[in-house]
């Protein structure tokens, strides 16, 4: 608990950045909202900042707030082993999956440069100039979630969680008296004990389960991907233990420990 710090919010408006900033305003702790055009001016001199907001206004802030945003590998669902995924997935380039001739589901791995979805085959990917061939992408086999759930992490545990979607459909629920609570934790404590060591020490990892299976998948419980948790929604997760992931995942670059040191974004 950083009861002396500052949590710096992008100009843009959130839901979860409101819940976050009340979260650390009940600690002690200075919340500011940084002017739209990009300056950390008003961040006093000697504050520990923490920030919470979109990646492309993060670059022009995070040098002036001297902050260190932890983030997963861009491959990192691809590299899981197919216990943990159920399905196939794989990181290629935007140029090789504009050649696929199946439904896929794309998404571009941690940005939202293009909408993530299931594109029926290659050629209904965007084909927008700003977005080159060699652009990293995900691309993975179509299932159905029957229940994806968001997991705040903070040192290989959940901290917190919140079902964020029910069938592709937004329905947040909590996962505190969830009839999939101790099934979905089951999984994360496995995943975690398995391969916590791929993520940075906070992190936001979503988890699902599979149902009504396609491509050969079989049903249960997989990963869906995991996040930034300085960029992640809240849902119905709780924001005072939802604030202590995000305060370590952008936090002092000074307090930056070893592990983390390859999962520094820039």
């Amino acid at each position: 608990m950083n009861t002396h710090g500052m949590l710096a919010l992008a100009p843009q408006y959130t839901t979860t950045g409101e819940l976050l900033a009340a979260a650390a305003e009940r600690r002690g702790m200075r919340v500011e909202v940084l002017p739209a055009h990009g300056s950390a001016a008003a961040v006093p001199a000697g504050r520990e900042c923490h920030y919470y907001g979109g990646p492309l206004f993060a670059a022009g802030v995070v040098d002036d707030l001297a902050v260190a945003l932890l983030e997963p590998a861009d491959g990192w669902l691809a590299t899981l082993p197919f216990a943990y995924t159920r399905r196939r997935v794989a990181e290629v380039t935007l140029g090789d999956a504009r050649r696929l001739t199946r439904p896929a589901f794309v998404k571009p791995p941690s940005d939202k440069s293009f909408p993530a979805a299931v594109y029926a085959d290659g050629g209904r990917l965007p084909g927008d100039p700003d977005l080159p061939s060699d652009t990293p992408v995900l691309v993975s086999d179509v299932v159905t979630w029957e229940a994806e759930f968001r997991l705040f992490v903070l040192d290989g545990r959940v901290l917190t969680g919140s079902q964020y979607a029910a069938f592709g459909r937004l329905d947040a629920v909590p996962l505190d008296g969830h009839r999939h609570r101790d099934a979905a934790l089951d999984f994360a404590a496995d995943l975690l004990g398995a391969c916590g060591d791929t993520l940075p020490s906070a992190v936001v990892v979503d988890v699902g389960l599979l149902t009504a299976p396609e491509a050969g998948a079989p049903e249960g419980w997989a990963v869906v991907e995991a996040n930034m948790a300085w960029f992640s929604n809240c849902y119905a997760a709780d924001p005072d233990r939802a604030l202590d992931v995000v305060l370590r995942s952008a936090g002092p670059r000074g307090w930056l420990a070893g592990r983390d040191r390859g999962f520094w974004r820039g």
